[in-house]
């Protein structure tokens, strides 16, 4: 006879909680409307970011010829908001990357190792928490020659104490569950139990926040190509974007109104299926 029930995997269960989110449904549908935006702009935009329309009073506002008006430079804002995605997001995503790769090892050995190790690291961290996160970016920033380059680095870098915390925390607290015990008892070295006890159970916890923080990471980056220390100001980014259209709000809002609504829902996607994540790979939230 067949069993009246099968066992569910862990996974397929975390998949139905996911599915079942309506944050995480918004989020995600939110988020992959901006991937395919980058993904796909050059053949969805009407117009190449760097088109002039001469026919047009610079700047204006929506028109059958230009949903979103055109910039001061006689460019078609909607165009140029689905091109600055593809920067936007790629920024965004390599800085969190960043961070993680430097916080989360970070707080993975000062939280297992604990001690002098455990001091010298936190410490440096709450060094740098002292400052003001943009304070610390431009001077990151300010100190290469001005750049994307330069951009994703510094949002990396003020990004990095919020893994390192996270991770530290995560890991005080799996060291001393009686899994984690058994294999020091048997034996197992340091690096094994690292790599392969303590590190899985941290997977999920830095997904999470590695999802939230994109949404922050796209403003960060926003924010400092906004203050002029990114690329080439004229190349489609979501902060240029506003940078060229805050001299020109008295004439119209639409430059900045286009640019602005698309950080603003792309910090509302991630943000969104960031909760959802975190709702769906809680286990205190399974079934009973």
């Amino acid at each position: 006879m067949k069993p009246s029930h099968t066992i569910e995997s862990p996974q397929h269960r975390t998949w139905v909680r996911l599915r079942k989110n309506n944050s995480a449904r918004t989020g995600a549908v939110v988020v992959a409307g901006f991937v395919m935006m980058a993904i796909f702009c050059r053949l969805t935009a009407p117009y190449t970011p760097d088109s002039r329309d001469t026919a047009v009073a610079a700047p204006s506002g929506p028109s059958t010829a230009h949903w979103l008006g055109v910039d001061a430079n006689e460019k078609d804002v909607l165009s140029r908001v689905m091109y600055g995605s593809r920067l936007s997001l790629f920024a965004g995503l390599i800085s969190i990357v960043l961070a993680v790769s430097i916080g989360a090892p970070a707080g993975l050995v000062s939280g297992y190792f604990g001690g002098w190790i455990e001091t010298i690291i936190m410490r440096s961290i709450d060094v740098a928490l002292a400052f003001p996160s943009i304070l610390i970016a431009l001077l990151v920033a300010t100190a290469y020659k001005p750049g994307w380059a330069a951009v994703i680095i510094a949002v990396g870098l003020i990004n990095v104490p919020v893994f390192a915390r996270q991770v530290r925390v995560t890991v005080l607290t799996l060291r001393n569950l009686d899994y984690v015990l058994a294999s020091r008892a048997l034996g197992a070295s340091p690096l094994h139990i690292l790599g392969r006890v303590i590190v899985p159970g941290i997977i999920n916890p830095v997904v999470v926040l590695a999802t939230m923080g994109l949404g922050a990471a796209i403003l960060e980056v926003a924010g400092l190509s906004f203050l002029g220390v990114g690329g080439d100001p004229t190349e489609p980014e979501w902060g240029s974007m506003l940078a060229q259209a805050k001299d020109h709000l008295g004439s119209s809002i639409w430059p900045a109104l286009g640019p602005g609504i698309a950080i603003s829902l792309a910090i509302l996607g991630f943000n969104l299926l960031g909760d959802g994540l975190r709702d769906a790979l809680d286990p205190r939230l399974g079934e009973s």
